[in-house]
């Protein structure tokens, strides 16, 4: 998981590397559970003697769990959020893959927020103002997101206290 130690530079390397919360594959797995039980039920209902129509739930319920079960998973498991002491690096997509790199000194404020169901699963949202033509970037559902603030801004510090020149 993470960046590969290739794409870092001399002297760079990883102080925290993590994807988005397991939480973001909770509608998914519902959906799975709920698409799976009614298919079944379904094909269960069909008379005998017309069982080849039980293929017609099979295949839009195979077409239901591609998009919105199968699609979000490789989703998930395509996106990664890295911060090395030099850069937050962001990945993500599944056919065509989108990577953001941010250099901490580029970095004016890290925030997060969380409501009640992100405080159940430890999660949150970490907003990042960039000096940059984009503004913020928003990366949603990260895991223990206090710490990696509180991270970041530990790094953005140690970047500001060896007199590194900050927009």
């Amino acid at each position: 998981m993470g960046i590969s130690a290739k794409l870092l530079s001399e002297g760079e390397h990883v102080v925290v590397s993590t994807r988005t919360h397991v939480k973001a594959l909770l509608r998914p797995v519902l959906l799975f559970i709920v698409v799976c039980a009614a298919t079944g039920l379904l094909v269960a209902l069909i008379p005998y003697d017309v069982r080849w129509l039980g293929w017609i739930p099979v295949a839009l319920a195979a077409v239901v769990l591609a998009r919105w079960v199968l699609w979000p998973i490789l989703g998930w498991l395509g996106a990664t959020y890295t911060v090395t002491n030099r850069r937050l690096i962001t990945r993500t997509g599944v056919v065509t893959r989108t990577g953001r790199d941010i250099p901490l000194q580029r970095i004016n404020d890290v925030s997060y927020e969380h409501g009640l169901v992100d405080r159940l699963f430890g999660c949150g949202t970490l907003v990042i103002s960039a000096a940059s033509e984009r503004g913020q970037v928003v990366l949603p559902d990260v895991p223990q997101v206090e710490r990696l603030q509180l991270t970041l801004t530990d790094l953005l510090g140690d970047a500001d206290d060896r007199g590194t020149e900050r927009p």
